[in-house]
């Protein structure tokens, strides 16, 4: 009885056509929401995984993500690009806000610098059409079904995308396909396609806060980098610039205040300057107490007023037998009950 309304018709169901896409052509871009992702990543009740599939042959993989936000997206894009083998003359995206403009589907200015950086044109879904990238959509599905569904809880986030690259090889890349009537597998027709060398990474600038610890170290892609131990317990900001050989630590208003050698991702390192090894020390040694040690664990029995309070709770006086009960008049009571009369 309600009237169709196209916004809230679902995309199954609907007439669909089979797209034509040549190899080297498209290459098609989504971000999918992970559910329940581990506590120890603290980012929340999901997890955001950058997927990016070549719509030829079907080659996919992925870059997980603690933001959607550009830098983020841009990073992420890099680096599947690479995984990919190369670049495509299009890139496919729906109409998420660091790309386009969503009401109108233009793309915003700071993304056309990307795309005129890595030399690809830009195509924007038509809204409510997510069949037209059915690619990486069944990717999507794929990657949340047979790879998230069975990652364990007590894994980093270093070794989830290790383990999720391991997948796309093991398990994506073997998928056999039948693609202008040769039968092959997925990786075999990716490595047909006609893909262009990208460039260096677009310098974009990334942003994320993060917790000091006691040690005044903060955390950034399996690394820990030192701060001054002014800065334990409270929060700071890791500013990368993507390219750059260095990080930079700030203050929440931005004020710089340490810059280090940026380790590779996932190396498990601690990066350490050695003025805030030396701060670091001066500032325990300062607030170590100057107070004597504790006392020997000792035996120490309890005195006389201390039996005396004791009496008193107990109301019984200090030195007074407690009453004792014979165990043979309990016999003899019993001795009787065990007859029959």
């Amino acid at each position: 009885m309600r009237p169709h309304c196209e916004r809230c018709h679902a995309a199954k169901g609907r007439p669909v056509a089979i797209i034509d896409h040549p190899a080297g052509e498209e290459t098609q871009w989504d971000w999918v929401d992970l559910p329940d992702p581990p506590a120890a990543w603290g980012w929340g009740t999901s997890a955001s995984l950058f997927v990016g599939a070549l719509a030829h042959s079907g080659r996919w993989r992925g870059r997980l993500a603690e933001s959607k936000d550009q830098p983020h997206t841009i990073d992420a894009l890099d680096s599947v690009t690479r995984a990919l083998g190369g670049l495509t003359r299009v890139w496919r995206f729906d109409r998420m806000a660091t790309v386009c403009h969503p009401p109108t589907g233009r793309v915003t200015a700071s993304f056309a610098g990307v795309a005129k950086h890595y030399g690809v044109s830009v195509a924007i879904c038509p809204p409510r059409r997510g069949n037209r990238k059915g690619v990486v959509e069944k990717a999507n599905d794929t990657a949340a079904q047979r790879w998230w569904r069975t990652l364990p809880d007590n894994i980093t986030i270093e070794d989830a995308q290790a383990s999720l690259d391991r997948f796309c090889v093991r398990v994506g890349d073997a998928r056999r396909r039948v693609i202008d009537g040769q039968r092959d597998t997925v990786a075999a027709h990716a490595a047909r396609e006609r893909l262009m060398m990208p460039p260096a990474l677009f310098p974009a600038t990334l942003t994320v806060e993060r917790n000091v610890t006691a040690q005044a170290l903060v955390s950034f892609r399996g690394n820990r980098y030192s701060t001054p131990p002014e800065l334990a317990h409270a929060t700071a900001k890791v500013i990368w610039r993507l390219g750059s050989p260095h990080v930079d630590i700030t203050t929440v208003s931005g004020i710089v205040i340490a810059r280090h050698r940026l380790a590779p991702d996932g190396a498990g390192v601690t990066v350490r300057d050695h003025v805030h090894v030396t701060a670091l020390n001066l500032a325990a040694m300062a607030a170590a107490s100057s107070a004597p040690a504790h006392r020997r664990k000792q035996r120490i029995p309890p005195g006389v007023a201390a039996q005396a309070a004791a009496a008193v709770l107990t109301g019984t006086t200090s030195g007074a037998a407690g009453t004792v009960t014979d165990l043979a008049a309990y016999a003899r009571a019993a001795q009787g009950r065990n007859t029959l009369t």
